[in-house]
């Protein structure tokens, strides 16, 4: 496996240096650098946003979730995301209209000028700085954790971190969005062909699929059903998940920003089916990589599951190959959410270009030193920390969905109460008040009083410009 290692790692290094290279010379203004030219075509469309969307919470936390909640954990991702591809169709056509409008840099500044307030593009970002930082630690945590299980005499957790985010700065201060991009490419390639390769040897080794799930109802058959083993799908926490991931092109910015930078609207739909039908593959494996470890591996730690599905199991060139696509999704998805981060920040910076693009690098920097500490403090719970980050960011939806789509000037209290909601959520993962108040879980009380008031906010604000013309 150790030679099989070196030579796809070198690889790695050599196409990420080939395609910094080619990024460089196509990046020719500021803009360029920060949003790829905004001719992106359908093929690094779909493998970008894969690249993004499929991160390596899904290499490691996604098939230990199957493993030890069950078959459930199919309505809590595949199907969530399958109807988000949806929102992809109709917030794709909606933001880009919009960006042609008013201009597009980053979803906080265009909020801002759509709102008429600096407030709006505020209360974004820092929704998506609190939410963001955590999500890109989590995946730098599980990887760093996981090359130290594999290489326990090389570097210890905290030293692979400084590697990972040294790699990522400096790539994505060189090349720009165009040369993340190349990267997301290079990984959504090697994530799907190292998942369907060891979604399919898990099913090898019991013959056929309906065998594997015969094994699965005799180890446990809450496996087979919801709430699952341990009750955690239930129904409200079922459809305040939906409602988190389903929000996720238009919450986070790493993905609206792609929906934007795509040559036009023909190549945005292209985008969406073609993740679409990647997310199948990756979800079918996952999951038949989980359910086989709930029969081979059911009381083993999760670092310990992960070692033996993905390296001890394979072939060693197999194996390498997974750890190599681990250290490239771990690259380009958090690479993509901090300079998202980045683009946002620029967004809301008001002096001349140059000194905005200096402001940005630095806060990129400053962005990975605050990802290296959280990623040294972080939990284990890789999927359940990231479904914290979609709900999280899911809390500013109505700012971002009714600035989209309003013909003028929406209501600041779209911002106050999106503001209030933002606070209360924050106050549940601080346990200051109660995640489920009356036997409704707080999220999803949240996100149904958010719907009501935008809907309340634009009823009431056309039907007062009607009065006023009259």
């Amino acid at each position: 496996m150790i030679k099989w290692f070196w030579i796809f790692s070198i690889g790695f290094v050599l196409l990420l240096v080939f395609v910094s290279l080619k990024a460089i010379r196509k990046n020719k203004s500021i803009d360029d650098f920060m949003l790829a030219g905004s001719n992106i075509g359908a093929l690094l469309g779909i493998l970008t946003y894969a690249a993004a969307l499929f991160s390596a919470f899904i290499f490691i936390g996604v098939p230990d979730f199957f493993r030890v909640h069950g078959v459930g954990a199919w309505i809590f991702l595949p199907v969530a995301d399958g109807v988000m591809f949806f929102m992809m169709f109709w917030f794709g056509f909606q933001l880009r209209k919009k960006a042609r409008e008013v201009g597009y840099k980053g979803m906080a500044g265009m909020m801002s000028r759509i709102f008429e307030t600096r407030w709006a593009g505020y209360v974004v970002f820092i929704a998506a700085f609190i939410f963001l930082i955590p999500y890109v630690a989590i995946q730098i945590r599980g990887i760093s954790m996981f090359f130290t299980a594999i290489f326990p005499n090389a570097l210890p957790p905290y030293g692979w971190a400084i590697v990972i985010i040294g790699v990522m700065i400096i790539y994505s201060e060189i090349g720009g969005l165009k040369a993340i991009i190349f990267s997301d490419a290079i990984q959504a390639v090697l994530l799907l062909t190292v998942l369907a390769i060891i979604g399919y040897n898990s099913v090898r080794y019991f013959g056929n699929v309906k065998e594997l799930f015969d094994q699965v109802q005799q180890v446990d058959a809450s496996l087979l059903s919801v709430p699952g083993p341990k009750n955690l799908f239930t129904v409200q926490f079922l459809l305040a998940s939906f409602l988190a991931i389903i929000l996720l092109p238009v919450t986070q910015p790493q993905f609206s920003s792609r929906i934007v930078i795509m040559k036009n609207m023909k190549e945005t739909y292209k985008m969406a089916a073609g993740v679409g039908l990647i997310a199948i593959v990756v979800f079918i494996a996952t999951a038949l990589i989980g359910m086989s470890g709930a029969v081979r591996y059911p009381g083993l730690p999760t670092q310990e599951f992960i070692q033996n599905a993905l390296l001890f199991d394979q072939a060693g060139v197999i194996a390498a190959l997974a750890i190599v696509g681990l250290f490239a999704a771990v690259l380009s998805t958090s690479n993509a959410q901090l300079f998202a981060l980045g683009s946002e920040f620029r967004s809301l910076l008001s002096r001349d270009e140059k000194t905005n693009f200096r402001w940005t690098k630095i806060a990129l920097f400053v962005f990975a030193l605050i990802v290296f500490v959280f990623s040294t403090q972080m939990s284990d719970e890789l999927v359940l920390l990231a479904r914290m980050s979609f709900a999280g960011t899911s809390m500013i939806a109505p700012i971002i969905i009714v600035g989209v789509i309003s013909k003028r000037k929406p209501g600041i209290e779209i911002i106050v109460f999106s503001c209030m909601s933002l606070i209360v959520f924050l106050l549940t993962l601080f346990n200051l008040i109660p995640s489920v108040l009356y036997n409704m879980r707080v999220d999803l009380s949240l996100h149904t009083l958010l719907f009501f008031i935008s809907i309340l906010s634009i009823f009431i604000r056309k039907t007062h410009i009607k009065v006023s013309k009259t």
